[in-house]
């Protein structure tokens, strides 16, 4: 058995058969660029396999060397590659500066961070692993463009002969030039290795004078800059002294390139793979580092408790409290890592787990108090009392106590709003009830909120929140 096999037979013990079988068929027959940056999400599309056993899979293929993680800073704008990082706690914290937009973000890893997978070398090597070697369009598709913008033969055939003027590979020290018609629209000179950009004004009457511009590629990214020329005729200077081959493409700023990059389709986001139980179980070396501080616009965070512990340990012992204790939080866990939730940590009898989406949350809650009602059900006693808070907003992504946490106004709230509960009640807030999916998912289930002001320890005005009887 080959060395591959072998991780092949060790993922299948860890991952769902169906999903490790479609990464062996990828890996044995599909295209260089289909193992290049792989999309996860679209992955468990074209196979109809579950995302998060997709996700799973994947992760656990990392692990086991089969693939490569990798953490891509995006441009919002155009769908660019700003920074490619092999770990998370590579990702800076300083701005990320898209030339091609002249535009610069902080890499939020709500929607701003994707995370692909790439075909190891020792597994097969494909082209995009000597990036180098990639042709102009092929470099676009494979180095600068995220998977998730939507390109297919045909836009990439529209991108190539209607959008774009002229390209260029350009070898390390030489020089060259491109004879252009400048047409009646706004032009950029793009770069995509060194992601060097400048535009091209062009307006006025046009002329049949030559104009001429002259443009250095080097190891400084300059600023992004504008020169106004007329349409016509355009000598162009190109000089190399960047130390790479560089790739200058002439495009035409118009609605056609814009309907074309505008196209995205779903992606794993970095937001999402932080919320994963098994990275958070199988990468904890790949977590932040110290002095990172990761912001995340939208998270939900769901506290439990149980009521009543000590009072438990006292009234049936320890041996038998510890077994209830137990299966309490086995029953938890499970219904949160099935409902695409993470544990961030428990203490004592509580749990600190964190959703991407709130209505994952909610059904979660509500899965878990049918839980203890089936736990004290068999027992014939009401015992096991899970307290339930949710609540939904902006945090940070920390590292504390060797432990990827979170950080911020929104915990506190989420953990103060779990202490309301006295029974079997959850606790949400506004910002929970109001996602439509919660609406949906409250609807179905034939359950009407109740409203309620209360007073959160350590908050200073009353907050109004809502209580799923």
């Amino acid at each position: 058995m080959s060395d591959i096999q072998a991780q092949f037979s060790v993922l299948k013990q860890t991952a769902d058969t169906k999903v490790v079988d479609a990464i062996a068929r990828l890996i044995e027959d599909g295209e260089d660029h289909e193992l290049n940056r792989v999309n996860v999400l679209d992955f468990a599309s074209q196979h109809a396999v579950d995302e998060e056993h997709a996700i799973s899979a994947f992760l656990h293929a990392a692990r086991l060397g089969l693939f490569d993680l990798g953490w891509n800073v995006l441009c919002p704008g155009c769908g660019g590659v700003l920074g490619a990082h092999t770990t998370l706690k590579a990702l800076k914290p300083d701005d990320y500066h898209c030339a091609l937009c002249a535009c610069g973000y902080k890499a939020s890893v709500d929607d701003q961070v994707e995370v692909s997978f790439t075909v190891n070398p020792r597994v097969r090597r494909i082209a995009a692993h000597d990036p180098d070697t990639l042709p102009v369009w092929e470099y676009f598709k494979q180095v600068f463009w995220s998977s998730g913008v939507d390109f297919n033969k045909d836009s990439f055939a529209t991108l190539a002969n209607e959008v774009t003027l002229d390209t260029m590979e350009l070898p390390a020290g030489e020089k060259a030039t491109m004879s252009l018609q400048l047409p009646g629209d706004f032009v950029i000179i793009f770069e995509p290795v060194t992601h060097a950009a400048h535009f091209i004004d062009v307006q006025g009457e046009p002329t049949r004078d030559r104009q001429q511009l002259a443009i250095m590629y080097n190891k400084v990214q300059a600023p992004t800059g504008t020169t106004t020329m007329r349409p016509g005729p355009l000598r162009l200077s190109l000089e190399n002294q960047a130390g790479v081959r560089v790739l200058p493409s002439v495009f035409i700023a118009a609605e056609a390139l814009h309907h074309l990059i505008g196209k995205r389709k779903p992606f794993l986001t970095a937001k999402r793979m932080l919320s994963n139980q098994t990275f958070r179980d199988v990468f904890k070396a790949d977590n932040l580092s110290l002095d990172q501080r990761l912001q995340i616009t939208s998270l939900t965070f769901l506290f439990t408790d149980l009521k009543g512990s000590t009072a438990l340990y006292e009234r049936v012992g320890d041996l038998a409290a510890f077994d209830l204790v137990r299966a309490h939080f086995h029953a938890l866990l499970e219904i949160i890592s099935s409902e695409k939730g993470a544990v961030v940590k428990t203490i004592g009898d509580a749990v600190m787990a964190t959703f991407v989406r709130p209505e994952h949350a909610i059904v979660a809650g509500l899965r878990m108090r049918a839980a203890m009602d089936q736990l004290n059900k068999r027992r014939g006693t009401d015992d096991l009392i899970v307290k339930i808070g949710i609540h939904e907003g902006p945090c940070l992504a920390v590292m504390l106590n060797e432990r990827q946490d979170y950080f911020g106004q929104t915990v506190n709230i989420a953990a103060r709003v779990q202490s309301l509960s006295t029974a079997q009640e959850i606790h949400i807030t506004g910002p929970v009830l109001d996602a439509p999916a919660v609406a949906e998912v409250l609807e179905q289930r034939a359950i009407k909120p109740i409203q309620k002001q209360a007073a959160l320890r350590g908050i200073a005005d009353k907050m109004v929140v809502y209580e799923i009887p």
